[in-house]
């Protein structure tokens, strides 16, 4: 009897996703590091498309229409420095088969999300690479993200210090609707949208806004959420997750976070999940707590109960969400000490929350990922949280029919097609 009520209960909390028609996993396509390589696995398939071992630093990721694979590869020396490395990008066509690199040393590399170009960035230059030659878009842009409709970017540039303080960290828009190509002003299509106040304060907790970044659009694309921190070493401790509204003329502070954990937006709705708390986790794993944030109402809901922290999330449909939770403890340098997460199947509208998997001992569920495309929520099961592999696991939103899909995968360095 009471495996039958739980059952009711997870139905009851996942229902509107059921309605969804069950798919098989072979209509998704991943591409993934395996020891120093890159993988494909296509209709259940798994094929090495690299030669050569390599390190790799960054997941791969797939163009919007799935027929490209975006790679970045860490080389030894680099103009600036012989004996340091650089960061080679590199684009894979799935059809010819066919390597080619696209520029020597980038970072924070985008595919558009509406045709096969990618941004990246070289020092604080933005550029465009066509897959044939790169062009110079803006000068001066710490991060950025495209606009969902392709035809632009919002940048942030970072504070400076003077002799009288730092200055403001700023954010910006960036237009390409009239072609990239032909850019010969780097300013004439920039626009300053919101200057950020240079100490962000939030209930008593206060960050000095040195920096911006890691934007993301609200599916409406009427709110993009980011994130404000001052130095990489404070950073790690505490940092400022903030929203504005498209127009700029909305700025709202909404909590404090740290940088392992991306805040994500519900699939339809202006909902905002995010881990709220203080302190990296080589601290303990404490005060970490998932929240969930209404906007412009901006009512927010604590969904992790006393005692527990969580280590990731991700959104199943508007109102439900699978999280990888442990125990409250103090960090252990000893890794066969440190909690071990389960998921948790949770719901905005239920206070009922369900345990769905049950790894073995030593071992723990990690990086859940729902993808809407075949209704099936996968995870990283290892042995550690700096573990560097795992097996890739896939089941039902239920957790029922759970399966090994990828063995040994690179943490967190693999992508899916389609993901949505």
């Amino acid at each position: 009897m009471k495996k039958i009520v739980q059952i009711l209960m997870v139905l009851c909390l996942i229902a509107p996703s059921l309605t969804h028609a069950q798919t098989n996993t072979s209509d998704v396509k991943i591409a993934f590091i395996r020891d120093g390589h890159l993988w494909l696995k296509v209709d259940d398939k798994e094929v090495k498309i690299t030669k050569e071992k390599a390190t790799y630093n960054y997941p791969p990721q797939w163009s919007f229409d799935g027929k490209m694979l975006l790679y970045q590869k860490e080389v030894a020396g680099n103009i600036r420095d012989p004996k340091g490395t650089s960061n080679e990008l590199w684009v894979y066509d799935v059809a010819t088969k066919k390597h080619q690199k696209i520029f020597h040393d980038g970072y924070n590399a985008k595919w558009s999300p509406i045709e096969n170009i990618v941004a990246f960035s070289d020092g604080r230059v933005l550029n465009i690479s066509d897959l044939t030659r790169f062009y110079n878009i803006a000068l001066g842009v710490n991060d950025y993200e495209w606009q969902p409709d392709g035809k632009g970017f919002i940048t942030s540039s970072s504070a400076s210090f003077r002799p009288d303080g730092w200055t403001h960290t700023i954010i910006y828009t960036i237009s390409i609707e009239d072609g990239y190509q032909n850019i010969n002003d780097l300013t004439k299509n920039v626009k300053r949208l919101f200057v950020i106040p240079k100490e962000i304060t939030k209930d008593d907790v206060k960050v000095d806004a040195l920096n911006a970044g890691k934007f993301s659009y609200s599916p409406n694309k009427q709110w993009i959420t980011f994130i404000v921190s001052d130095t990489p070493s404070g950073a790690m401790d505490s940092e400022m997750l903030c929203v504005i509204s498209v127009d700029g003329k909305e700025f709202i502070v909404i909590d404090e976070v740290i940088n392992d954990f991306t805040p994500k937006w519900a699939f339809h709705n202006s909902l905002l999940g995010y881990i709220a708390g203080e302190g990296r986790i080589v601290f303990g794993f404490k005060n970490k707590n998932l929240k969930v944030t209404e906007l412009p109402a901006t009512q927010t809901v604590n969904l992790t109960p006393q005692n527990y922290a969580e280590l990731g999330f991700s959104w199943v449909n508007d109102v439900s969400l699978i999280v990888s939770r442990v125990p409250e403890s103090e960090w252990s340098d000893d890794a066969n000490k440190r909690p071990k997460p389960v998921l948790y199947l949770l719901s905005l509208t239920n206070p009922k929350q369900i345990q769905i998997t049950k790894p073995p001992k030593g071992q723990g569920d990690f990086t859940p990922i729902f993808l809407p495309s075949i209704n099936k929520i996968t995870w990283s099961r290892q042995k550690d949280l700096v573990s560097f592999k795992g097996d890739l696991w896939v089941a039902d939103p239920t957790g029922d029919h759970a399966k090994v899909w990828v063995h040994d995968i690179g943490l967190e360095l693999y992508d899916f097609f389609p993901s949505q």
